[in-house]
């Protein structure tokens, strides 16, 4: 199944994703029960909402191999995340909005995401894939100027509309045997294995819930194999077999287009 959330009526609602319609529901896919149909709207209507707001939002780096020997960064010894805001979350085709002080590469990279669906602590491996309740896309953009005049990532990770992710939640794919793809204008910048990872999401999983109990709705972004400048005015896609296309035009603060 496909689940999203849309904008209807002026607010958030949970919906369920079809061919041609998005089937709106009173609520969480996350409850017990299953939620009741409240209506429908064309899918291609929809205004797409990030497709969850995460209680705690977990973001992985330096995690293939390729994107580590590009950094000259050593390779990692074990599981380790980081954290993002929820702020910098925006949805499926809207707009990537570059700070007006940005200078320099502004990059994006094409991200798997694990999405929560049970509160979990001291996980096994087997309890970590359980708990899984789906796969979505996300879009790691960075302002590389900003993230090496920063001690932390503060702005250069998390400003408004850096993370975009969607369009949905895809709750019945083998995630890590998809191929990702990143396209800027239509034209392919990278392809990769989504899989080849150093450590995998069950392995951060385990790790994570050593220490910190996840809860339904908790993300987990999973690096990137490579990376590609962004220019206002760009369109880029990233794409996941098996889930989707996850689409952003690029604009400049305070100039739409």
């Amino acid at each position: 199944m496909r689940y999203a959330r849309v904008s209807a009526g002026g607010r958030a609602v949970w919906g369920l994703v079809g061919e041609e319609h998005v089937e709106l529901l009173s609520g969480s896919p996350f409850e017990a029960a299953r939620p009741d149909t409240i209506g429908t709207v064309p899918r291609a209507d929809a205004h797409w909402l990030p497709p969850v707001v995460p209680p705690v939002f977990y973001a992985v780096g330096m995690n293939y191999p390729r994107h580590i020997a590009h950094a000259g960064a050593p390779t990692p010894r074990r599981p380790e995340v980081g954290y993002r805001a929820n702020n910098a979350l925006t949805g499926h085709l809207s707009p990537i909005v570059r700070p007006a002080g940005v200078t320099g590469r502004f990059e994006a990279e094409p991200e798997l995401v694990a999405v929560i669906g049970r509160t979990l602590r001291h996980a096994t491996r087997d309890e970590a894939r359980e708990a899984v309740f789906g796969w979505t896309i996300g879009n790691d953009v960075s302002a590389r100027t900003w993230q090496h005049q920063d001690r932390t990532f503060w702005r250069s990770k998390n400003s408004d509309t850096f993370k975009p992710m969607g369009p949905w939640i895809e709750t019945d794919v083998d995630a890590l045997a998809q191929t990702t793809t990143l396209r800027v204008n239509g034209q392919t910048r990278a392809a990769y294995r989504t899989g080849d990872m150093v450590f995998d999401p069950y392995d951060h999983i385990v790790e994570v819930t050593r220490h910190i109990t996840m809860h339904p709705g908790d993300v987990l972004w999973m690096g990137a194999e490579s990376v590609c400048h962004l220019e206002p005015g760009d369109t880029v896609d990233v794409e996941i077999s098996g889930i989707g296309v996850l689409s952003n035009p690029v604009h400049t603060e305070g100039n739409p287009s």
